[in-house]
């Protein structure tokens, strides 16, 4: 699975604050995700991360 820096992540589970969405903030064989509705950042494995994992949103590079 390509997830690089900046992605967000759809889950399957939802925070307990109830968003589904993460921004990932670092990546190699652990994550540092941030939830986009409360703010908290979590360290979790690649592993656990890429099987919760329900969509990859990248962002637009209007770079042009």
């Amino acid at each position: 699975m390509n997830i690089e820096i900046g992605d967000i992540l759809l889950m399957k589970k939802p925070h307990p604050c109830g968003s589904k969405e993460m921004l990932v903030k670092r990546s190699g064989m652990d994550f540092r995700l941030v939830c986009k509705g409360c703010g908290h950042e979590i360290m979790i494995p690649r592993s656990k991360a890429e099987k919760n994992v329900k969509k990859v949103i990248k962002p637009e590079n209007n770079n042009q």
